[in-house]
């Protein structure tokens, strides 16, 4: 079983080794937080970089994400004579759901490329490897910076979008539709609580995570020169769109069955 394994012969075992050096990696990048000293200009200047591609993006998203939950959360309720409760629906499905992946999206789709091309063009140069023979840790001086940037920016950028997003489905609601804006606060007001912002905050914050980490794990795993680098800039973007799906699943599930819903 072992020379099958290292022969890479058995089914699963080069995604099961992926798997883990991508875990290995994370821990690394979590005891590098820690290790002094803190590459604070590195970290400033990536949270401006990845800012500067995320923010106009995020928000003209934002809109057409808000506006089309408002219509279609509207128009089938109106079909139920419950207006009342389109506030409700359509703002805790951009606080909780569509806010989150948007900026999840952005951050692996916009930022995470960036990190990978630059971290994959260090490792083809082997100037991860003349860090390493200085005495230089890559990890906590490249990786780590880069990593918190993306979870900063994510967290920031959901804040941002919940308001745009919110106020788009205000407006399509309340203009559009003919919802009464007294009725469409009352319903929000009513069956939202401040949990629901919190887990939105939580899924960004590991979403941004996630991202940094794929994109941070294929930059320094690059193969076949300059081509393996445009070929792990791809992986990495469909890699962390997976995961960000699978982490909202485990994430909604575990807060819908741990906090009880609010009562009309």
């Amino acid at each position: 079983m072992t020379s099958r394994i290292a022969a890479g012969r058995f089914p699963g075992a080069g995604a099961l080794s992926a798997t883990g050096k991508l875990f290995a990696l994370g821990l690394d990048i979590f005891v590098g937080i820690f290790q002094p000293p803190f590459q604070t200009k590195e970290f400033i200047e990536q949270c401006w970089f990845v800012s500067r591609v995320c923010i106009l993006p995020s928000a003209l998203v934002s809109i057409s994400f808000g506006s089309v939950i408002s219509l279609q959360l509207g128009s089938l309720i109106r079909q139920f004579g419950a207006q009342s409760f389109s506030g409700a629906a359509s703002t805790l499905a951009v606080i909780q759901q569509a806010a989150p992946v948007i900026c999840a999206l952005l951050v692996a789709g916009a930022g995470g490329s960036a990190i990978c091309a630059d971290l994959g063009a260090r490792t083809i140069r082997e100037e991860i490897d003349a860090m390493e023979v200085l005495g230089i840790n890559p990890i906590q001086r490249l990786v780590v910076p880069r990593v918190l940037a993306a979870m900063l920016v994510s967290a920031l950028l959901f804040g941002l979008v919940s308001i745009v997003g919110v106020a788009g489905g205000y407006y399509f609601n309340v203009v559009l539709q003919g919802v009464t804006p007294g009725a469409y606060v009352q319903g929000f007001s009513a069956l939202s609580k401040p949990t629901d912002l919190v887990v939105g905050f939580i899924k960004a914050l590991l979403f941004g995570l996630a991202a940094g980490v794929v994109a941070a794990y294929r930059g320094l795993n690059p193969s076949g020169g300059p081509k393996g680098v445009g070929d792990a800039v791809n992986q990495a973007v469909v890699i962390t769109f997976i995961l960000l799906f699978a982490i909202n699943v485990i994430v909604s599930a575990v807060y819908l069955n741990l906090v009880p819903p609010s009562k009309f």
